[in-house]
């Protein structure tokens, strides 16, 4: 059997595949850059080519790579579920998640039996206190936000959400034909996501639209149920309306305007070794983008 190469070698390789960045795989792994990038190369040479198309500041698998990482990427992580059963005796991993109420509700709920299936081991704590990104590691292991950006400093991937849409009742789309109607309505905004209606407004070509009465909400939900009884147009992600799943709500136009402010998933760098961590960023990127 052809000797194998060192496993901190394999270890290096799998993270900077997983998050496409030599600084972001060398600071999840304690190490410099250029110590991963050595570790790369003693794999790559190897096996005797190279695994990585490099640009200036990420790396991305070519075909050979991509190949070798759909077979060791589970393998190591099988290696990992065996030394974490040595350690804590079968023990349940737990995760602490930070999840803004409305994305907890219609995007990531429905979709938990899936990751149970895959991983029954794996258990959840849902933290819907606000602040979720300066509570981490403190009382968080990792944190689902939405906002314009995340602090360079930690690990983050936007989730996509769709644009922003006015979405109303049915009745409302009876009475608001055109964006320009909209003057005679209260326009709902969510306090997270302040920009919706301005970003809106300009892609309906009415810029300086200026409605009845503007409401700001912290809820989400409390959005969506209010514009379900005709007292407002709420303006939200494309996501939050296929996720309600509310026959009275309908979408108004057909506009669609790009938002600064995503949703992002976010925790320390280190974090990512942890399992929990780990299983849940992998399991959200696979289905949610």
């Amino acid at each position: 059997m052809k000797r194998l190469p060192p496993l901190t070698a394999i270890e290096a390789f799998v993270q900077a595949a997983r998050l496409g960045s030599v600084k972001a795989a060398a600071d999840a792994l304690a190490l410099s850059s250029p110590a991963l990038t050595r570790r790369i190369q003693a794999l790559e040479r190897h096996i005797g080519r190279p695994l990585f198309e490099r640009g200036h500041q990420s790396v991305r698998l070519n075909a050979d790579g991509a190949r070798m990482f759909a077979e060791l990427g589970p393998a190591l992580e099988s290696l990992g579920q065996a030394m974490a059963r040595a350690i804590d005796g079968g023990a349940a991993m737990r995760l602490r998640l930070g999840v803004p109420p409305l994305f907890a509700s219609f995007r990531l709920i429905p979709g938990l039996a899936d990751l149970r299936a895959r991983h029954g081991d794996l258990h959840i704590d849902l933290d819907t206190a606000p602040r979720a990104l300066a509570r981490l590691d403190e009382e968080l292991d990792a944190a689902i936000v939405l906002a314009k950006a995340v602090d360079p400093a930690l690990y983050s991937r936007p989730i996509p959400a769709g644009g922003i849409v006015a979405i109303g009742s049915a009745d409302a789309a009876e009475r608001f034909r055109r964006p320009s109607d909209l003057a005679a309505a209260s326009v709902m905004v969510h306090r997270d996501l302040p920009d919706a209606f301005d970003s809106w407004r300009r892609a309906a070509g009415v810029p300086d639209l200026a409605p009845a009465e503007v409401d700001e909400f912290d809820s989400g939900q409390v959005m969506l149920g209010s514009a379900a009884q005709g007292l407002g147009v709420a303006f939200l992600f494309e996501a939050n309306l296929e996720g309600a799943n509310d026959p009275r709500l309908v979408r108004l136009f057909d506009v669609v305007a790009t938002s600064a402010h995503s949703y992002w998933f976010a925790c320390r760098r280190a974090a990512l070794e942890r399992r929990p961590v780990r299983l849940f960023h992998d399991w959200l990127v696979e289905t949610l983008g």
